[in-house]
């Protein structure tokens, strides 16, 4: 009977776990579509973010941490990031630097710099700024447009070291290859092949360009590696990324054809290379169209044949390329050496140089340069062929040379005809070298209290200390009146939580020096990337401290409102203390 009854429960037990197994089946199926629609959701979300952030409000007061591991990858932190070298924290800035400003703005503003020729702050302001990683713009800048302003100006600028710092802190990003073509053309144009294919191991295989690719096969052909050559040369024709001319000649190059294309194509650097390797008995002879890096290449490679240059309007073509810059000058001085000169030419050349056509006058001139060997003979013949490259409006190409032999003269036995002359053609290079400090407590801004900047490190006194002492000797002094260079030292104090006696913020001057209102609306408004750029654009070429007092007071007042310590210092040193002359 208990069995009987045992048998009844079982049967009934399963009869309902048949019964509800499709809907408790029914029911994991739907928590899973759930578990798949949320995930769905919020990929759909992040794709949405860049033209939800374009319609959202800004909130200015959204704390973003400061530090990040630069080596972590963008991807890692923030889908938002933009690429970069240096941690916010290390230049006094934040991930958020540009995400108030529109972006318009900040594409105008960096073109208008690259017109510039910067000093050396304002270019080390901007590469701090621009290389910073950090969140784009909220609106109308993408993540490509800015990697490619900052990968336009390191190849515009050939930053060839910042260049490298980037590679190496950013493995991946966005049109990765323009800067591995730059590195590959750089590298070839000096004939240093080694080096180019070092570089084109820098892009992955995820990364498809026809260029890099046919390098890649040159460089498998140079380190013997014919058959991996063979199969992305395959690869390459099946998805029809090679071309008849390039086939030719790697076609001769791996020995699967004995048949010598003579085609020199100078429409890029790589086939311009590919024909000087495949075609015996280069000849090539380059105009002032040519590619500069193509000039770079023969020179490098040592393609020109001296020799060969008896056509004068060969040498013209190579004349004007060295006063463009596009071929080394000291080739064309080689070449004027080599051209034959008899004894009488040497003998008269004060008068036969007057009958020669333009290239072998200068031509003698410069061996009479040679031959000179006394002080005012050389000086003679030097600014006589100084006369002869201005008439041709070649006067580039001379002006170097110039200068290089004017320095070696000894200035005590320059003839008094030439010392002006000679002055004149000197180019002074100048030095931003800063003397020694020199501190004098009658001032505030050349105290010993800017030891608290200047010698950090040995500074032992408290600053406050210092600062009350300074203050009482000067106080005595009933004449004194606050200058805009005492203001710029109080307002740095302050910064460093120092406090300054009130009645020596001489509000008057306050307010007669403060910057133009669109510069402090941009500090206001916490554009801080935007601010950094326009400093940039408005101190453009000047160095610090060729800047007049107020044009420095109200740079250091918006670096030192934005929290920029790191510049703000750099100027207070550079421009407050008395200095010996070096």
């Amino acid at each position: 009977m208990k069995l009987l009854n045992l048998n009844k429960k079982f049967f009934f037990s399963l009869i309902i776990f048949i019964f509800f197994t499709p809907l408790l089946s029914e029911d994991s199926v739907d928590i899973w579509k759930k578990e798949n629609l949320n995930k769905k959701n919020n990929t759909s979300d992040k794709k949405n973010n860049s033209l939800e952030k374009s319609v959202s409000k800004i909130n200015i007061n959204t704390k973003v941490p400061k530090e990040i591991d630069v080596n972590t990858t963008i991807s890692e932190i923030n889908k938002n990031l933009i690429y970069g070298i240096y941690d916010p924290d290390e230049n006094n800035l934040t991930l958020d630097m540009w995400v108030n400003s529109e972006g318009t703005r900040i594409k105008d503003t960096i073109e208008r710099i690259n017109k510039i020729k910067l000093s050396s702050f304002s270019e080390e302001l901007f590469v701090n700024t621009l290389f910073t990683i950090s969140k784009i713009p909220n609106q109308n800048m993408t993540d490509m447009e800015f990697i490619d302003y900052k990968l336009d100006w390191l190849i515009n600028n050939n930053k060839n070291e910042l260049i490298a710092s980037f590679l190496n802190k950013n493995k991946n990003f966005p049109n990765k290859k323009k800067i591995i073509k730059y590195l590959v053309d750089e590298n070839i144009a000096k004939a240093n092949l080694k080096k180019a294919c070092q570089n084109i191991t820098l892009i992955g295989n995820e990364v498809k360009d026809a260029y890099l690719d046919q390098f890649k096969i040159i460089c498998l052909f140079k380190n013997n590696k014919k058959n991996e050559a063979q199969l992305i040369l395959d690869l390459l024709r099946e998805q029809k990324s090679s071309n008849k001319f390039f086939d030719n000649k790697i076609n001769y190059l791996l020995g699967l054809s004995d048949k010598i294309d003579a085609k020199i194509d100078d429409k890029n650097l790589l086939n311009f290379y590919l024909s000087s390797i495949t075609i015996p008995n280069f000849d090539y002879t380059p105009n002032t169209k040519t590619n500069k890096k193509i000039w770079q290449y023969l020179t490098a490679a040592n393609l020109f044949k001296i020799n060969h240059l008896e056509n004068r309007e060969q040498i013209k073509e190579l004349e004007n390329a060295a006063n463009n810059n596009l071929l080394s000058k000291l080739y064309i001085f080689e070449i004027y050496k080599n051209i034959k000169f008899n004894f009488n030419d040497f003998l008269n050349a004060d008068e036969i140089y007057r009958t020669l056509d333009p290239i072998n006058a200068r031509a003698l001139i410069y061996q009479k340069v040679l031959l000179s060997d006394n002080t005012e003979t050389k000086l003679k013949y030097l600014f006589l062929l100084n006369n002869l490259f201005k008439k041709n409006n070649l006067s580039n190409l001379y002006k170097e040379y110039l200068d290089k032999e004017l320095k070696t003269l000894n200035p005590d036995k320059i003839p008094l005809p030439y010392v002006q002359l000679v002055a004149e053609n000197i180019i002074y290079e100048k030095k931003n070298n800063l003397g020694k400090i020199k501190y004098n407590d009658n001032n505030y801004h050349t105290s010993r209290i800017i030891k608290f900047y200047t010698e950090q490190e040995t500074f032992k006194k408290k600053p406050e200390k210092e600062f009350e002492i300074i203050y009482k000797k000067i106080k005595k002094n009933k004449k004194y009146k606050t200058s805009l260079k005492d203001i710029i030292l109080f307002e740095t104090l302050e910064s460093d939580g120092i406090t300054i006696p009130k009645e020596l913020i001489d509000q008057e001057i306050v307010k007669n020096n403060l910057p133009p209102i669109e510069l402090l609306n941009l500090e206001k408004n916490n554009e801080t990337g935007l601010l950094l750029l326009r400093i940039v654009e408005l101190v453009g070429e000047d160095e610090i401290m060729d800047l007049d007092i107020q044009t420095v007071y109200f740079v250091n007042h918006l670096l030192i409102k934005s929290g920029i310590k790191k510049f703000s210092n750099k100027i207070l040193i550079t421009t407050l203390p008395e200095r010996s002359e070096i």
